[in-house]
């Protein structure tokens, strides 16, 4: 039924057809339009509490979250077959009518059922006059293929580079122009970046050491990463079936986001014993660094402002005291750690293969703001540590506004390290001093890393 099987000789039966895996693909786009949904953390929970399962819950995840990352592409393209600009079609309707464009132009399902199951689910969630104008729309969608279309709708490349990259790659051109200037201003590297960027990442997961061995995920289906010592990725399947995972002795956790946190761990000190993460939820380098801690002897104390996040936080960690308390107003005295790891709220711009919706909620009027927050937080982190002790400055973000920009203000009370040299098994992290990963050289997120020794 997922595909509009049941039909005959081209008549459209009296009553529409309910295709589950579609209905739950909308719901999802609905909730992130209405309610600023989390679309990764949503679709698990929807398709559980739905009991949508295999292959249905597969076209259900790839509806969504495809359609998410493509909606630049596809409102010019829907603007280009209809007399009416997508801002002034009803929001239900035009985000049935954005499904239907992207499993026309991006997927495998013939046109007739892609079309005929969209129109279904507009008479079933908007209604019959409704469904009149998207059959129409849809079917001057399917007339052409998306290069043809992109032909038409991107401004030419070598007129308007940014503009160009922008609907081809579908990134608001604001997000286009920071990437480009990230990567040095190459825009051969920012197209990969970008199509990067809408791939959909592999399922990522560390195994915490002590507690969990490669062997033991490799054994229950994943297979070695190709650089953390301690990842590995499952190509099929829940995550939380494994039994590590659920035992909380392996996570999900991207391969860059493991390696960052470690390389604060192999920095030499001349005394170690104690480690902060200071905005730590939900946990991911709070529950590494606490096994890497407890097989040094040394000991981990996370914070989190938020009590939710430290409560995801303490479910992750074994040995870490976990504590609700802001980074700006510390509980803590001065100069009391030997390490000290920052994940500093970001734009999120490193993560978005695996956030689709991030990239249209983000608004470059709130970078100043941001950023500010950014600086107040990393000259706390440089008060919290001791003086020859280390700050690990990480942004999930390659702007360079929240990366070097933010080191630069702090440069006469530290001495840079070269984070390379802590992640050796890593090629391709940039110039230095700074590490850089990328999804299109490392198939990571676009984690950035300082390594600050504090004078």
């Amino acid at each position: 039924m997922s595909q509009g099987a049941n039909r005959r000789g081209g008549n459209r039966p009296s009553k529409p057809v309910r295709d589950e895996a579609r209905n739950a693909a909308y719901d999802l786009m609905r909730a992130v339009d209405e309610r600023d949904a989390y679309a990764n953390l949503l679709m698990p929970v929807m398709l559980r509490q739905r009991g949508i399962t295999g292959r249905d819950a597969a076209l259900a995840t790839e509806l969504a979250y495809g359609t998410l990352r493509g909606l630049g592409t596809y409102d010019e393209i829907v603007a280009a077959c209809s007399d009416r600009a997508p801002e002034d079609v009803d929001p239900p309707l035009l985000d049935a009518i954005r499904l239907g464009a992207h499993q026309l132009l991006k997927t495998r399902i013939p046109a007739h059922a892609a079309v005929s199951a969209t129109i279904d689910l507009v008479r079933l969630r908007v209604g019959e006059g409704p469904s009149r104008f998207a059959n129409a729309v849809l079917r001057k969608v399917a007339g052409r293929s998306l290069p043809d279309w992109l032909e038409i709708v991107a401004p030419p490349a070598d007129k308007d580079p940014v503009g160009h990259l922008s609907i081809v790659h579908s990134h608001p051109a604001w997000i286009v122009a920071a990437l480009r200037d990230a990567v040095g201003g190459d825009f051969a590297e920012t197209a990969a970046l970008l199509a990067a960027d809408n791939e959909r990442p592999r399922v990522a997961l560390v195994a915490r050491p002590g507690r969990a061995t490669i062997d033991e995920l490799v054994a229950a289906g994943a297979e070695p990463a190709a650089y953390s010592p301690y990842g590995a990725y499952l190509t099929e399947g829940d995550p939380g079936s494994l039994a590590a995972v659920g035992e909380a002795r392996a996570a999900v956790q991207d391969e860059a986001s493991q390696l960052v946190a470690l390389a604060l761990t192999r920095v030499p000190l001349d005394r170690d014993g104690l480690w902060l993460d200071m905005c730590a939820g939900p946990g991911g380098k709070a529950g590494l660094l606490d096994a890497v801690a407890v097989q040094t002897g040394a000991r981990v104390l996370a914070a989190d402002v938020q009590e939710h996040r430290a409560r995801m936080v303490w479910r992750t960690t074994k040995e870490a005291k976990v504590v609700v308390a802001d980074g700006l107003e510390p509980a803590w005295r001065p100069g009391a750690f030997d390490r000290v790891l920052l994940d500093a709220p970001c734009t999120g711009l490193g993560a978005l293969r695996r956030r689709p919706e991030a990239r249209w909620r983000r608004d470059p009027s709130g970078m100043p703001e941001l950023t500010r927050l950014q600086r107040r937080l990393l000259d706390s982190a440089l008060d919290a540590v001791r003086p020859g002790g280390v700050v690990a400055y990480i942004t999930c973000s390659p702007h360079l506004a929240e990366t070097r920009a933010v080191i630069a203000d702090v440069a006469g009370r530290v001495d840079t390290l070269d984070a390379r040299e802590f992640l050796p098994e890593v090629p391709g992290l940039g110039d230095g001093p700074y590490a850089q990963f990328w999804p299109h050289r490392h198939g990571t997120d676009a984690m950035f890393l300082a390594l600050l020794r504090k004078r």
